[in-house]
């Protein structure tokens, strides 16, 4: 057994010495230099590159045989030496390991890449400078790639004997890469910097961690690096997974991968995060399918005008992609945010790459839609600070590149039910709807008052109010091609409600009309049609409003801001047209020019009888009394007037009532830019045959002159009282006229006759000259 034992370590020694005696043989008496113009050689035959290996070739023995090249550029067939070279690497490092040689095996021990730069490029026409490579490569044989390699002294048929060779590398570096990608077609210059990828166990059967990390920049003009233009965009990227290499399916598998990206959009702004988890990504090559479980992309982004600190958002989704057939399916999609944020839902879309389309199922679960909007720029002062606290929908979804359609929507907004369908181009170009809702409330979503003042005051101050900012968005709307058709159980606008209202928009070109407006409206109906005109630098404004039938008492209480009763009532019909120019109020007002014509029917004043104060006030004067019974209210047959707009003031000259045995007539002016008005009316006793009592005709000439005046923003109390000074001057004027006449009756008794007959003795006109002599000594 010793004998045995000694012949064993003998053979070992044996052995040992050989190898190293072998080993001092290579590497003393061959030079690895002069296996530089063999692979040259090599590489321009079978990739085109020509090779220029700068830097020295070495080699080690062990543990590890390995070889290393440094300072390697290889240059596009098409180029010449003086070109900027398409690939060079700085070193670049195999080994095998020694102890699986002895068992016929072959073991890549480590792979290194230090320092590769790659200079990829595309013309305008959108062909790359690596493309002819690729092609070439493709074509080689596996067989060619075995047999690349071997010594020029084992002949064209070298046998590799019975070694195998066994993928499992222990160590991959790809260290401090640069990759430059100029696109002359999208006149953009990319560059992956910094690039470090190192795995570990890299074999084709199990799962092998990998990790990545590099710095992406992009510049939007191509000469952007030449004038040291800092990136339009930056991002730098960290990517850390395990991959397993299924070779036999043509597939490779992602687990547990992590993903993620800090990104500045241009060079002063704040780094946006996004991230992505997934449980597993399946990439089948031949198949050229993709597909995700269990997806997480998250974000967090930063814009410190419009809110404080990271917004985050997470998308959770899971992906079935097939890039042959241009499809893909987004299943059990969740979008989670603040503000009570969640939508889900699935999305399958087709033509993938030619044409996109898509189609699906959104549910938004309730939140509130105010703090987004705040994200958006879009600053909310709307009448109720509860307006848009409770948004839900949900609905179909379908669309393509350039629109999106919500077919079927049921949306739920505040207190409001929607249902229908909307469309719209995504450049805002176009937009359809047709929804019906149980009621609306406008006033909350109106633009809140500035100041507690104008919180007090009532419908007309607060609509003629607001600030000078501009109602619409004018470019918006001079492109926008609109068709819309709403209908509202109860509508609610300017405190009044309609009811049954139907509202039809159209509009095409920046013309955008109101085609029709009907609602039933206090006992009512009320109609307008009107149009837009945004195509000019300044809008334009028509309104044709339509009032039939309306119960003014009801009309007149929903209007007021007091909890009182109307002192008015009546059916009110009104018709007319208005137009405007401009998008601010102060415009609107002031070019606001029409006509209104408006008439009130079986009408009353109510709670007082104005026939029974001036037919006892006549009996007061003619010192007798009135004995019948009078109504409450005063009832009149008619009251009619016509109403110009010319510039923002709105006047009248022919305000007309008719009571019984009471004529009263009228004229005044609103002023809608200062909210001043003026109004005079004068009221007659009239001997008719519906009079409320006999009148002497001396008193059928005196007017009850009633003035209103003041500033909307007065006490409503105060605006109209008696005029007395023409009160008074009427009266003198009955008094001087009654005592002219008397003054002429005793002189025609004494004359012996008519002044009339004057005209016979001194001349035609003489006696009315006399009477109107007479009358002026009294005035």
């Amino acid at each position: 057994m010793k004998q045995l034992l000694r012949i064993l370590l003998a053979a070992v020694g044996i052995l040992a010495i050989v190898g190293v005696a072998a080993v001092v043989y290579v590497t003393t008496f061959l030079d690895p230099e002069d296996f530089k113009p063999r692979l040259t050689s090599v590489v321009e035959e079978h990739t085109g590159l020509h090779l220029a290996l700068d830097g020295p070739i070495t080699w080690s023995f062990y543990p590890r045989i390995g070889v290393s090249v440094e300072q390697a550029r290889a240059w596009l067939p098409e180029q010449s030496e003086e070109d900027t070279s398409f690939a060079s690497i700085q070193r670049a490092e195999v080994s095998v390991a020694f102890a699986p040689l002895l068992r016929g095996e072959i073991a890549v021990d480590g792979l290194t890449l230090d320092g590769m730069r790659l200079n990829l490029e595309r013309d305008e026409a959108g062909e790359g400078n690596w493309e002819p490579l690729v092609e070439r490569l493709a074509e080689g044989s596996d067989e060619k790639a075995q047999t690349v390699l071997a010594p020029a002294s084992a002949g064209p048929n070298a046998d590799a004997g019975n070694l195998s060779v066994v993928l499992n590398i222990a160590s991959v570096e790809v260290k401090d890469a640069d990759i430059r990608f100029r696109d002359a077609q999208s006149q953009a210059l990319w560059r992956l910097q910094s690039l470090n990828v190192s795995g570990s166990n890299v074999n084709p059967v199990s799962p092998f961690p990998l990790k990545a990390m590099f710095t992406l920049t992009k510049h939007n003009r191509l000469d952007a690096e030449v004038l040291e233009r800092t990136p339009d965009l930056t991002t730098d990227i960290d990517l850390e997974t395990r991959m397993r290499l299924k070779l036999a399916e043509d597939s490779v598998v992602l687990e547990n991968t992590r993903l993620s990206t800090n990104t500045r959009l241009h060079p002063d702004s704040e780094p946006q995060r996004l991230g992505l988890r997934a449980a597993e990504i399946v990439a089948r090559m031949e198949e050229k399918q993709l597909s995700i479980t269990e997806g997480v992309l998250e974000a967090g982004l930063q814009d410190p005008e419009k809110w404080q600190g990271s917004l985050a958002l997470a998308l959770a989704f899971g992906l079935e992609s097939n890039w042959q057939a241009q499809t893909a399916q987004l299943k059990e999609l969740q979008l989670t945010g603040p503000d009570g944020l969640r939508v889900s839902g699935h999305l399958n879309v087709e033509q993938m790459f030619d044409a996109p389309q898509y189609r699906g199922q959104m549910t938004a679960a309730p939140f509130t839609l105010r703090p987004w909007l705040t994200r958006t720029g879009v600053e909310l002062n709307t009448t109720s600070e509860a307006a848009l606290s409770d948004i839900a929908m949900t609905s179909p979804i379908e669309g393509d590149e350039q629109h999106v359609s919500l077919p079927r929507l049921s949306l739920v907004v505040d207190d409001s039910t929607f249902t229908g369908q909307v469309a719209a181009a995504l450049d805002g170009s176009q937009l359809t709807f047709d929804l019906e809702g149980d009621n609306l409330n406008v006033d909350h979503y109106l633009p809140g008052p500035a100041t507690s003042q104008q919180a007090s005051l009532g419908l007309l101050r607060r609509a003629f109010a607001q600030s000078a900012e501009t109602f619409l968005p004018q470019a918006w709307l001079s492109e926008l091609s609109m068709e819309g058709d709403l209908r509202v159980d109860t509508l609610l606008l300017g405190g009044l409600t309609f009811n049954d209202t139907r509202l039809q928009l159209q509009g095409e070109e920046g013309l955008q009309q109101l085609t029709a407006f009907d609602a039933r409206f206090y006992g009512g109906e009320l109609s307008a049609s009107g149009q837009l005109d945004a195509r000019e630098q300044v809008m334009e404004w028509a309104l044709a409003p339509t009032i039939n039938n309306v119960q003014m008492a009801s009309l007149i209480e929903a209007l007021s801001d007091e909890d009182e009763p109307s002192p008015l009532r009546g059916r009110l019909h009104l018709d007319g047209e208005l137009t405007s120019r401009g998008n601010t109020r102060e415009a609107l007002v002031s070019n606001l020019n029409g006509q209104l014509d408006g008439r009130l029917n079986e009408g009353a004043i109510l709670d007082i009888n104005i026939s029974q104060q001036m037919c006892e006030l006549a009996a007061q004067v003619e010192g007798e009394g009135t004995v019948r019974d009078w109504h409450n209210d005063t009832r009149f047959e008619r009251f009619d007037a016509t109403f110009q707009i010319r510039n923002g003031v709105m006047s009248s000259d022919n305000l007309n009532i008719t009571l019984p045995g009471i004529e009263v007539n009228g004229k005044g002016e609103l002023n809608f830019n200062s909210l001043n008005f003026d109004t005079r009316a004068d009221a007659r006793l009239a001997n008719t045959a519906d009079a409320a009592c006999e009148v002497n005709p001396r008193l059928e000439q005196l007017p009850l002159p009633v003035r209103c005046e003041g500033h909307i923003g007065d006490a409503t109390s105060e605006w109209c009282r008696i005029d007395r000074d023409a009160f008074q001057t009427a009266v003198v004027n009955l008094l001087r006229n009654e005592a002219g006449n008397r003054v002429t009756t005793e002189l025609e008794e004494r004359v012996g006759g008519s002044l009339d007959q004057l005209d016979e003795r001194l001349g035609e006109g003489a006696g009315q000259n006399l009477r109107e002599g007479i009358r002026r000594l009294f005035n």
